[in-house]
């Protein structure tokens, strides 16, 4: 049996009713964060411009383009929703994947539950098992993977969003199988465009592509049985000899669920969330010294080499550009005592002190065991030195955010597309959605008036 049809046969496998209660409750959160950071992402031209050159939104298909009033199909809504998602990189993380488990999967899932009537259940169910292939693949293929500069977030996202979308089309094992296969071409995604438009569309078309797989699939379209352990397939083409372990992939699956441990984690910073740890810290160091920018002289920051490999931005140029500098964030973190969306608006980066104190912040790499840590060091004009280090960020493993502070992150992002009162209801139906007769609840439940989806535009 080929690899791809080993991971299908375990896709298939996972089932709601095996599930832990704190699986399906995790699934939620992600639904509800997810939803809050993509309406955010709507407004941006990140996520307008795909829209325009599909032409998508008139009405033409049955999915919804979120923070529109207009729908279009899947496949469309897929790529527009799914760049929305990632269009802040507010989107939660998983430590597994070395990426963001739930924009790739989430988009399609939903676009196609809409198409087919899926319940909220069903839905429930694809998206565990969209998460746990994602994060089974990446066990295998990790850390020579994220290093060598691939986006996993996209280049495992597409195998995430094949798996929700199959369970959703109730794929038999041989047809999952094949549209696995057949996205191994469709994998892609290179760190060098970070902090540009291409990195939330990386995600975007993961979602896409990964539904594209499966109803090409589904319609008999073939691919090779061994297109991940071929000498020429994904394994070796993507990491290569003796960078991978395909026993990793396929051994324990659910025991336990990804989602449940190592666990998935909730940004708390609008920004690259290798730049979390210093983020954490510059705030740390803020509120312990109510600093303010005319008391700096100097700032140092220390993360692990391979977060400060595509962070290391001192002369931020874009806001997108902003979410991946660590010096930018350990400013901000340091100056407001938080990180926030407008942060990285408005050209907010070029403040004319904020460009000067840039100059004086130096970034360097660690190598211990702890790939999560940072350090922030900040030397004071009246010759004071004060140090803080932060061992695991927010939101990450057992360092939970609290519920109330995901709720306000979500009625955040959210507000800035829809009224409060429907805002509310999108959220209680997800909190629901165990419940739900179909995904069109919730779909129907973020759906703006036309008039109110034409001035957000």
């Amino acid at each position: 049996m080929g690899v791809a049809k080993e991971i299908a046969t375990r896709i298939n496998a996972l089932k709601y009713e095996d599930f832990p209660e704190e699986a399906v409750n995790w699934a939620k959160v992600a639904t509800a964060d997810t939803i809050g950071v993509a309406l955010a992402g709507s407004l941006e031209e990140t996520t307008k411009i795909p829209e325009r050159v599909l032409n998508a939104g008139q009405n033409t298909g049955p999915a919804l383009i979120w923070g529109r009033s207009g729908r279009t199909n899947a496949l469309d809504a897929a790529l527009i929703n799914g760049t929305a998602a990632h269009a802040f990189d507010f989107d939660d993380c998983s430590m597994s994947l070395g990426g963001h488990p739930s924009a790739p999967m989430i988009p399609s899932a939903l676009a196609i539950g809409e198409e087919i009537d899926a319940t909220g259940r069903d839905f429930i169910e694809a998206y565990v098992a969209g998460y746990e292939t994602e994060t089974r693949i990446a066990r295998g293929v990790h850390l020579h993977h994220y290093k060598k500069g691939w986006h996993p977030t996209a280049t495992l996202g597409v195998f995430g969003s094949i798996a929700a979308c199959g369970k959703l089309l109730k794929l038999d094992d041989d047809t999952l199988a094949t549209a696995l296969s057949i996205a191994v071409s469709m994998s892609a995604g290179v760190k060098a465009n970070f902090g540009t438009m291409v990195k939330p569309l990386h995600v975007g078309l993961s979602s896409r592509n990964g539904l594209f797989a499966c109803l090409m699939a589904k319609e008999g379209f073939t691919a090779s049985e061994i297109a991940f352990e071929h000498k020429q397939g994904f394994f070796e083409v993507f990491n290569g000899e003796g960078t991978y372990n395909v026993d990793k992939i396929l051994a324990d699956w659910g025991k336990p669920l990804d989602i449940i441990d190592p666990g998935i984690a909730i940004k708390a910073h609008p920004c690259c969330g290798s730049t979390h740890p210093v983020a954490d810290s510059a705030i740390a160091l803020h509120d312990k010294l109510n600093l303010t920018l005319d008391q700096i002289e100097k700032v140092e920051t220390v993360t692990h080499e391979r977060r400060l490999m595509h962070t290391n931005r001192p002369d931020p140029r874009g806001e997108l550009d902003a979410k991946f500098s660590v010096q930018y964030v350990a400013l901000r973190g340091l100056i407001d005592g938080k990180i926030v969306l407008e942060h990285f608006e408005n050209d907010a980066y070029m403040e004319p002190g904020i460009r000067k104190l840039l100059e004086n912040v130096t970034a360097t790499a660690h190598t211990d065991d702890n790939h999560y840590s940072g350090t922030v060091t900040v030397t004071l004009k009246d010759g004071s030195v004060h140090s803080d280090t932060t061992p695991l960020c927010q939101g990450r493993g057992d360092n939970l955010i609290p519920p109330e502070r995901l709720k306000a992150k979500y009625d955040d992002c959210a507000a800035r597309v829809l009224p409060k009162d429907q805002a509310e209801k999108v959220h209680a139906v997800i909190w629901d959605l165990e419940n739900a007769q179909s995904v069109r609840a919730l779909t129907d439940a973020m759906a703006l008036p036309a008039d109110a989806a034409q001035a957000a535009e």
